[in-house]
Formats: structure tokens, sequence, C-alpha cells
């Protein structure tokens, strides 16, 4: 039998009303959802056979091209070391093993290292391994951390002895991973998640060898999130509740753990802050004054009611404040101009204030590790386009700059000058110019016919910047041009970029992708029948919109994990992450946001008509994009296209919303969605 000629499955119908606001959706495939039923994971077996069988011709090439890029990557490489309170912590990969080794050394690097994790000898006999929240006690001796073998991201806490190297019995289940220590060296504070919705809700706290936790706080408003951690002065354990558009903190003195809790401000909805330790002050991020693009303002330590707040950095209509670093002399501002990321140095004694100079608009650069308190030496990381990962150490006072590490990319065949970025701008339809960042080998000709990769994600505030892959100079080197669209929705124009891609404005973030897809084409950088889009997750959600809005400008897509049952989605609250959304889509309870939802909803709106080639991926256990999100969406588009396209669901049995766990596993998903593409432009090799 002929692999390619098998049939397509088909799931089968079974039509569920689903009313609301007097209004009836008939959802065939609602079924689904029972992740139990035999006939559900025979479906997801059933497309994963087809899907293997369909692209059983490109085999081979998924392997060389997984070659090529595990070929680029140094396996036997480790991080930058960094001190803290008198040790240096060094992160290594060895060659042929996927996961890290977590190392330190005491006050010098030519002393000897200690181990404290080998996570290799930890995933032995699993599917799925993450080690997450290393957190080491103030007397250097305990390290405490989380695990999570399902990849549902349901953490247990367990702490090593480093004198021992026992693992204590102290086992503390279902929390986010992350938990920090008191300054006695035998209290931990952690936050416990709700077992069904996963919302990080309780902090507890622990003490080393006694079974009952103590609840310290608990989150009642379940659109609000809580976590704990160490302010960097390390003088206070912080509380924070969070929610897409209002922070609220708790502080106690981290000398006295049995303390109570002491409340920094209220939330008032609306009013965002965050909040830093330095002297006798704290430090406040905030969006208070309808500062929307955020201003740095202080309170004294004692007085931290809104009322004591007062400017430091006043709010700038085209400068967003995207975060601060405090050191003993200096305060470091993150801020982002007309897209481009911008570190500036300001000292407390206000003898010097600067900005580091970069030299072109397709770059990213963000403060990196800088745990250390008391030094003049900031660390940043920079990438471009075009130009490899380095990690630089920076003298603020004498302004000398050193790399420590710039990410080497082997086989040899690497040149960044035979590449080329740059930053253009496409025409909405309301007529807001929207940037994109372009690059590509050099000397091609914009004649219509190069392949090219539109990718964007546009939701939660969360900016795409220029950033290098070497992953995807597989793609590059075969002719592809591959472009990010900052499209509305993200923040890389500011926080009104955002605030204009939500709520009753979410169709911008489309029509934006849209108007990018028809400018590459106009200005001649592609055509449709060359014309890629990808997205994942909530750009998922985008992939799913486009193709409604116009399936005739792509000849493929690639959605991996995406949300595209938005209107089901957002009315069950039992699913991970749904009440916290509504500041970010709305509440469908409310009549208004509900029929906005409707009309853009991806699996609401797939009609009878032809659609572009398509490949879904997609992981039983994600917690964040529920598996039976893509797999209704495949089953309804596979009943009611009317063309011969491919169309692919590619379901990852065992991981969840970030894919495969081990450090190449991952390449091999990258692999199959770059020859998915490769093989739809005919390129075999």
């Amino acid at each position: 039998m002929n692999k390619t000629r098998v049939k397509p499955p088909v799931a089968k119908k079974n039509p569920h009303e689903l009313e609301m606001h007097g209004d009836v959706r008939i959802d065939d495939y609602f079924w689904m959802k029972d992740r139990e039923h035999p006939e559900v994971i025979k479906y997801l077996d059933d497309e994963n056979k087809y899907c293997d069988a369909k692209m059983a011709h490109t085999e081979d090439f998924q392997k060389d091209l997984f070659e090529e890029m595990k070929a680029r990557i140094k396996e036997d490489d480790s991080s930058v070391p960094y001190k803290y309170n008198g040790y240096w912590y060094i992160t290594k990969f060895e060659k042929g093993k996927d996961y890290p080794i977590y190392t330190r050394k005491k006050e010098s690097l030519d002393n000897p290292e200690e181990l404290l994790f080998d996570c290799n000898q930890m995933a032995k006999g699993e599917n799925y391994f993450k080690l997450v929240g290393l957190s080491i006690s103030p007397d250097n001796k305990q390290v405490s951390f989380g695990l999570d073998t399902t990849g549902r991201r349901q953490y247990t806490i367990q702490i090593k002895n480093l004198e021992t190297n026992e693992i204590l019995k102290d086992r503390i289940e279902n929390t986010t991973g992350s938990s920090s220590w008191a300054n006695d060296n035998k209290t931990l504070f952690y936050t416990k998640k709700d077992a069904v919705t996963l919302r990080a809700y309780q902090i507890y706290k622990h003490i080393l060898g006694q079974s009952e936790d103590k609840l310290i706080f608990e989150e009642g408003d379940e659109t609000f999130g809580a976590t704990v951690y160490k302010s960097k002065s390390r003088k206070y354990i912080i509380i924070a509740c969070y929610s897409t558009l209002t922070n609220e903190y708790h502080i106690i003195d981290a000398d006295k753990p049995d303390g109570k809790f002491k409340l920094f401000q209220q939330r008032i909805r609306g009013l965002e802050y965050s909040i830093s330790h330095y002297n006798d002050k704290f430090y406040i991020l905030t969006n208070k004054d309808k500062a929307t693009n955020f201003k740095l303002m202080s309170t004294p330590e004692v007085n931290t009611q809104i009322d004591y707040w007062e400017d430091v950095i006043p709010h700038r209509k085209n400068v967003l404040i995207e975060n601060i670093d405090i050191f003993k002399e200096y305060l470091v501002v993150s801020e982002r101009s007309n897209g481009l990321n911008q570190i500036r140095i300001k000292r407390w004694d206000e003898t010097q204030d600067y900005y580091l100079p970069f030299d072109n608009e397709t770059y990213t650069c963000f403060t990196t590790t800088n745990i250390d308190f008391d030094t003049k030496l900031l660390r940043y990381g920079y990438n471009a386009l075009t130009t490899p990962s380095s990690i630089i150490e920076f003298d603020m006072r004498n302004k000398i700059k050193r790399v420590l590490k710039e990410q080497e990319v082997l086989g040899g065949k690497f040149k960044k000058e035979n590449y080329t970025s740059e930053r253009i701008w496409a025409t909405a339809e309301d007529g807001t110019k929207i940037p994109m960042s372009v690059v590509s080998k050099k000397g091609l000709e914009k004649n219509g016919k190069n392949p090219l990769l539109l990718y964007a994600y546009g939701s939660y505030g969360s900016t795409v910047d220029p950033y290098f892959s070497t992953i995807r100079l597989s793609l590059l080197d075969r002719g592809f041009i591959f472009v990010i669209a900052h499209v509305r929705g993200g923040e890389y124009l500011g926080r009104t970029w955002y605030e204009n891609g939500k709520l009753l404005n979410k169709k911008n973030t489309f029509s934006d992708f849209v108007s990018c897809s028809i400018h590459l084409i106009k200005e001649r950088y592609t055509s449709s029948k060359h014309l890629y889009a990808m997205g994942g997750s909530a750009g998922g959600l985008l992939m799913g919109a486009i193709i409604n809005e116009a399936p005739e400008l792509y000849n493929g897509i690639i959605a991996a994990v995406p949300f595209v049952d938005v209107v089901s989605t957002m009315l069950d609250d039992s699913i991970p992450l749904t009440t916290g959304e509504y500041d970010e889509w709305g509440n469908p309870n409310d009549i208004l946001y509900y029929n906005y939802m409707k009309s853009y909803s991806p699996y609401d709106n797939v009609e009878a008509k032809a659609y572009p080639n398509m490949l879904v991926t997609s992981g039983l256990h994600d917690s964040q994009v529920q598996y039976w999100e893509p797999t209704k969406w495949v089953a309804k588009l596979r009943d009611l296209k009317t063309d011969s396209n491919k169309l692919f669901l590619k379901t990852n049995m065992d991981a969840g919303h970030g894919g495969a766990s081990g450090r190449f596993e991952s390449l091999k998903e990258d692999a199959m969605e770059y020859v998915f593409l490769l093989d739809l432009e005919g390129i075999s090799e």
C-alpha cells in the first residue's frame, strides 16, 4: 500500500447545544473534552498516524535537518558564572546529554566544584523532566528546588542538604516550584496551586522537619494569582498578588518569619505597581496618575501607602519603563523607545546619567543575572537578527565593557556578514504604521518569488523582540526570508500598543498581521504562493483568525498549541487560566464581550471554503491551551474545508504547553515544522 494514499481521520459528530444570552451554538465535537475517553485517544492517535504517513517521504530530511540544527549548538557548554553570597554558581551541559548540571565553587573560580544537581541522573526513566526554582539558604548549607515530571507545571518542592548531599524527607506537592528562605535557615515560604485550575493562590510557611505547614495568605479573588519571593536586598520576604490590571504586595522582615505580613498598598483596580527595596526606601514602578508607560516612584520603608509615594523618574509619553535593577551606587532602568530596547544608567548621587549605545534597529538587549548588590558591574545580554547572543559585563563607573561569553555557532558555515536585517513598516486598515523586523541572506532579490515566514504573537503585552536563532539559519540558508510582525497586542511601541490590541480592540492584532502580509506581497518580498505564517498559543489564535479572514494570502500555516475555541474556553471557569484572562479578552458572561469574541473565535468561524496548507501541534497534558481546542478545530476544518490542501494535527502524547523537555528533543519538533514548510516549497535537502 502506498503510504501517501492514507485517508484523513473522520471524527464522529455528536451535536451539543451551548446556549448563552439566548444564542445557541452547536458544537459537534464537544465530546472530545474527555481526556480519558478511548475514542478521544484513538482519534489523536489516528491523526498522529495520518500526519506521519503523509510526511513519511520527508523522514530522512527531518533527521538531516535535526542533525544540522543540533550541530550548530555547542553540546559541552556552560553559563557565565555568577556570584551570590560567597559562591560562584554555574549551569553546564555535557556532550550527548539532554539536561543541565548545576554546580558551584566557593569564593574563587579556581576552587573545586561542588555538584548541586545532575538533572541527567534525576531524569532517568521519566518521559518529561523539569527542575526549577533553585533557592539557596542564607547559610549556604541547603537548597530547595521544584520538580515536574508531567509537563503540567505542578511542581513538588524538595530540599537537599548540601553538606551531606541527602534529599530531606520534606515533600511539598502541587506548588509553583519556587520558594524563598527566611534568614533563620529553617523557614521556607512557597506558593500552592489550585489542584483543578492550577491558579497559584495560597502562600504557606514550611519549617524544616515539620509535617504541618501553616497557611499564611490566601488570594480569594479568582482573577488574581499570588507568589512569594525575597527582595534583592535580602531584608524582606514579599507576597505579590497580581492580575492583568492590578497589583498588591505584602511584606515581612526576613529576620522575623513568625511575624505578621504588612500590607504595602491595598489593591486599587487598574493600579499596577512593582516594588524594589534599597536602603531605607522602596522604589515603585507604577502606572499611578495615568502614567500609561509607567514611571518610577519611591516611598520610605516605614510608610508604604500610596499617599507617601514620590516621583523619581516621571512619566514620558514616548518611553516605556519596563524594568529596574538596583545597585548600591547605581540605578539601572530598562526602557523602550520607538520599539527599541534601551539601558539607562544613573548614579544615586546624580553625578552620572547616560544610555548604553546601540547602532541598529533589529537588536534585543536586556539586563541579566544581577544578584550582587554592592558592585559597579552590570551584566546585560545582547543579540540581533544577524548577531549571536553575548553576555556583557559593563563597568558602570569607567564605562568599560567586557564580553564574558559569545554564543558559538558551530559547523563553520555561519558568518554574520552573509546575512542582512532591516526594520520596515506596513500601514494598517486604520492608518497606523505597523513595524516588522526582517532577516534574510544577503543578495536576495525582491522578485515576489522568495519563500517568507511571517511570525507574530500579539497578546498580553508580550513583545517578540528581534532575536538571533541558530535554528532559523536552516530556513535562511535555503532562501527563506524571516519576518517578525510587531502587531498591536504586544508592547513593542509602548503600553498603548498593548491597550489597542486587547479586549474590544483585539481584532487590530489580526488585521495588523494581514496588513503586514499584504505589504510584504506588494513590496515583492514574496507572493501568496510563497507566504507562510506561524504563531503559537495566543499566536495560534492569531493564525486561526487570519485564515478565516484572508486564507488566500498564505500557502501554509503553522499553528502551535493554538488557543482557538475562545468563547467556550472563556465561559468554562474550571479550566486553568480562564478567570484571570477576563482582563485580556473580556468576560463572555457579558453579552457585549460574548458577541465580540464570537465574531473572531477561530473555531466558531470555520466555514465551507478553501484554507491554506496547515500543520497544527498540540500537547495532551497542556495546562494552558487544552488539547481539545486544536483537536476540535482540526476536526471541524476537515469537515468543512473545500480544498485538497494538507491539514495535519500532531499531538505530543507526553508533553505539555512548552513541548518536549529534553535539550535536543524540542529540535525534532522544530525540524518537523521547518520540513513541512520546505516541502511545500519543493525543497527536499
